[in-house]
């Protein structure tokens, strides 16, 4: 990790410049200003990590307690129903912002202001007297969590250009530790503080503050380094949809997505259908959540030391295939070793977040195709959850909805194949060169 930090505690320089946008030229490679300082390096690590920890409660928190909030906020069932879809609604609009103002703040301003969205919104819904009062401040903790999904692969290819692999998976693993917790803890931490759901959604405020405090003297001192500038003036902008790797990216990002809202909304019914308990299934649910904590760590790791990545995108699609086949066929039979499989399978997560990483040239590269794969990607996520809510709804059995969960993974796994093999957008997202000049 030393050299990671050290790399970390280089200035923040602007080294995005050719992209080759616009030129039909072949993009160079970013590279990294010499290291100049390093105590600051292990507190961005710390700090990423916090942030990635505080990007899922805002959401796995509110499920527990959404009959609670329901009944106090006088909640009809349709607005509560568009709450599980707003959050791919925000993270796809919000994140297509988040290059351009990159651009012209710099990424760890715009990370830093997203952690101090995610604070806000998530204390001050908790003191909302009304449904529409809700509704906006969870959109403005979702706005925050947005920006952030997007720019910290970002920051962690310009930072540590050279561990992209291992800071991808601390950001993973530390984003899978908090979505678990969230789901895992909301629920018992509420009744010991007295069991009003304003204080069991409002504590965890606290650790986005505490993650914001972190961000706030990595900013300071990048500001420092750069003479009180912003470094916003970044890459040009690509033409990104030209890029068969970029849109191979985003539909692999849309259809993962897809079967991880599926499982947090759905997994404990599909138990509970099939006789297991409420404390149990809620236990399983947890338990697909857990099993990504060390995975995400390790996977990202191994994907970056190979050329391609097309070896995980297979192994993760066969998981998920055998995992909801046996939810479908035999739920009851060996649940703890569905809820692996899935669990497993939803770990395409973090190796998306890597191919995003490896497959750009440069940290604007990485910006504009993390802006594009997860806008889009999620996006296409956004009917899963509904679509299966509906075949569930028609039929009264799981199969089908199971059955479509499994076929899904097929095109995942295709498109997966073509964007885990070695290529850089820089190189597709090109104007020719007799139209750059016209």
């Amino acid at each position: 990790m030393s050299s990671a930090a050290d790399t970390a505690a280089s200035p923040d320089t602007d080294t995005d410049t050719d992209t080759g946008a616009g030129t039909g030229t072949r993009p160079q490679t970013e590279r990294p200003a010499p290291p100049r300082r390093s105590h600051l390096g292990w507190l961005f690590a710390v700090a990423i990590a916090a942030a990635a920890f505080n990007l899922r409660p805002v959401v796995t928190s509110l499920g527990p307690l959404l009959d609670q909030v329901r009944a106090d906020l006088g909640m009809n069932p349709t607005v509560a129903g568009l709450l599980t879809a707003v959050p791919s609604l925000c993270f796809a609009l919000f994140g297509f912002a988040a290059p351009g103002l990159a651009r012209r703040l710099g990424p760890i301003a715009v990370v830093t202001a997203g952690l101090g969205a995610i604070t806000a919104g998530v204390l001050a819904r908790s003191f909302a007297g009304g449904t529409a009062v809700f509704l906006l401040l969870t959109a403005l903790a979702l706005a925050g969590v947005a920006v952030a999904n997007v720019l910290i692969p970002v920051v962690i290819k310009r930072y540590f250009p050279e561990k992209v692999g291992p800071m991808i998976g601390l950001y993973s693993m530390a984003l899978s530790a908090g979505t678990a917790l969230a789901a895992a803890v909301t629920v018992p931490l509420t009744g010991a503080l007295g069991g009003d759901w304003r204080f069991g959604l409002g504590v965890w405020a606290a650790l986005g503050a505490v993650a914001l405090l972190l961000w706030l003297p990595v900013l300071l001192s990048r500001r420092r380094e750069n003479g009180g500038q912003a470094n916003g003036r970044g890459a040009g902008k690509l033409p990104i949809t030209r890029s068969r790797t970029a849109w191979a990216l985003a539909c692999f990002f849309g259809f993962q997505a897809t079967g991880a809202y599926v499982v947090m909304g759905w997994l404990p019914k599909i138990f509970q259908d099939a006789g297991v308990s409420e404390g149990t299934s809620g236990v399983l649910l947890a338990l697909t959540m857990v099993i990504g904590v060390p995975v995400s760590f390790v996977l990202p790791n191994l994907a970056a030391r190979r050329g391609d990545q097309r070896l995980f995108v297979v192994v993760l699609a066969s998981c998920g295939i055998a995992g909801y086949s046996g939810l479908a066929l035999a739920p009851s039979t060996a649940p703890w070793a569905w809820a692996i499989l899935v669990g497993l399978s939803n770990c395409a997560f973090p190796l998306v977040l890597t191919m995003i990483g490896l497959r750009a040239r440069t940290a604007g590269g990485v910006a504009q195709l993390s802006a594009f794969a997860q806008g889009v990607g999620y996006l296409i996520s956004i009917p899963g959850p509904i679509l299966i809510g509906r075949l569930y709804e028609a039929t009264g059995e799981w199969y089908l909805p199971l059955g479509f969960l499994a076929v899904l993974l097929v095109p995942q796994m295709l498109f997966g194949l073509r964007a885990a093999r070695a290529r850089y957008i820089e190189d597709e997202a090109v104007l020719p060169v007799a139209a750059a000049g016209a």
